[in-house]
């Protein structure tokens, strides 16, 4: 176990070494977090020059036993856990009358299946102290969108699992929140929001266009900052209003 600075609270962020998942490592580690990156490989920059604040463990969140070790293996590195946020996502698409069931499987499985694996793991941890969940859901999870069957069914799991914990486990004074972003720029999707698709959304967002990495790592920065309890259950929208937009 690690012994430095112990009074700063610990989050394990999956899905961390790229995009949302990436800014939400910078921000938290720029708030006085400490974070325990998780995804299927250990960065070269962090095998190269480790950090006193961060912490990284690799794993393949669809294998349910490697994960569940690697979630209690984050919480003994610093010997407490006081955020969980579930980034990690996977996104196939494919016509509804063709979709292959291995990928809606696949979808599921990382989307909903190891996000429940996760926050299992994590429970005992949370409870101690207190601490929150933040599962980074889709506003996909409430439309219905050519092609994308399986996203939107395994977002919108991820809602619904996020009220059932929140009931369940106020009582351990654990909350968690949804967070739903819309069409957000990253190095992964950079290519297709500079062509047609985003030439429409720059017509179709009231706020102008898709929002950034940045934006969405402030808002769970908030949502972990707000003080009490009372902020649990809820999925908070974070789409431009494009949603709503009619």
């Amino acid at each position: 176990m690690s012994t430095t600075n112990q009074e700063a609270p610990v989050a394990l962020v999956t899905g961390a070494s790229r995009g949302i998942g990436a800014a939400i490592r910078s921000q938290l580690l720029q708030s006085g977090w400490r974070v325990i990156g998780l995804s299927r490989t250990v960065p070269q920059d962090m095998l190269a020059t480790p950090q006193a604040q961060s912490h990284w463990l690799a794993c393949d969140l669809s294998q349910a036993e490697l994960l569940k070790h690697s979630v209690i293996e984050a919480a003994k590195h610093w010997g407490r856990l006081d955020a969980l946020i579930n980034n990690a996502g996977l996104h196939l698409s494919a016509r509804s009358e063709s979709l292959a069931l291995a990928d809606y499987d696949a979808v599921m499985n990382i989307n909903t299946r190891a996000l429940v694996v996760a926050c299992q793991a994590a429970f005992a941890s949370l409870q101690i102290n207190g601490g929150c969940i933040i599962n980074i859901g889709s506003f996909f999870d409430k439309l219905g969108v050519k092609g994308n069957l399986a996203y939107c069914a395994s977002k919108a799991a991820v809602g619904a699992i996020t009220r059932c914990l929140a009931v369940e486990w106020a009582v351990h004074k654990i909350r968690v929140v949804n967070i739903a972003p819309g069409y957000i720029h990253t190095d992964l999707n950079a290519e297709v929001l500079e062509g047609k698709l985003g030439q429409y959304l720059s017509q179709r967002i009231p706020s102008g266009g898709p929002g950034s990495t940045e934006e969405v790592a402030s808002l769970v920065g908030a949502v972990l900052q707000q003080p009490g309890m009372f902020l649990t259950g809820s999925t908070i929208y974070l789409d431009g209003g494009q949603a709503i937009a009619h």
